[in-house]
């Protein structure tokens, strides 16, 4: 499953590629991809485990990155 979010309150390109490794990292991950640009991320995982992927995926955020926000567009 592919989902496309709005992320909000990142800085700079380098946060947005240390967030995007550390999201990779995540079990059930299949691709993230960070764009500082748009301030876009699409998360494509095992949707069978969404829920636990979702909240795992939060708590990453905010512990990389506690200012960040993201919303499923």
């Amino acid at each position: 499953m592919k989902i496309r979010f709005k992320i909000q309150g990142l800085d700079c390109a380098n946060c947005a590629a240390e967030l995007e490794r550390a999201i990779q990292k995540l079990d059930g991950i299949e691709s993230v991809n960070i764009s500082f640009i748009t301030q876009k991320i699409d998360i494509e995982f095992d949707e069978t485990r969404r829920e636990e992927i979702m909240q795992n995926i939060k708590k990453t955020i905010k512990k990389e990155e506690p200012d960040v926000t993201i919303e499923e567009i």
